[in-house]
């Protein structure tokens, strides 16, 4: 469910920024290309296909975003973390197994050479 959400995002995101892109900041955008009144949509229409094409993608940019917060809060990677929690529990707790031996290291006795003394 949440890779669905993501891809249908991902294709909404895209869409608003193509209509964004047509439109011109000014209002000429691609109503201007539409001269003459014979076209099938005309240069008023154009101007609010546009638009409400903006709103409605925006506003279901944003339903989309709070949709996939919920599904991915729900539990969906929980069962996918397991393991890794185990090994963080495993990790985070102190081992019982046998202290290790202190090694000490042999002392340079005082006459050999390459030895300073003070």
């Amino acid at each position: 469910m949440l890779y669905l959400l993501l891809v249908v995002t991902i294709i909404v995101c895209a869409l608003l920024g193509l209509i964004v892109l047509i439109q011109n900041p000014k209002g000429g955008g691609l109503s201007s290309n539409f001269s003459s009144s014979s076209q099938l949509m005309g240069v008023q229409k154009t101007g609010d296909f546009l638009e409400k094409g903006t709103w409605f993608l925006a506003i279901g940019v944003m339903v989309l975003a709070l949709a996939i917060n919920v599904v991915a809060k729900s539990g969906g990677a929980s069962s996918d973390n397991s393991g890794m929690r185990e090994q963080v529990e495993k990790a985070s707790k102190p081992s019982t197994t046998a202290p290790v031996q202190q090694q000490t290291i042999p002392s340079v006795p005082a006459n050999q050479p390459g030895t300073k003394k003070p």
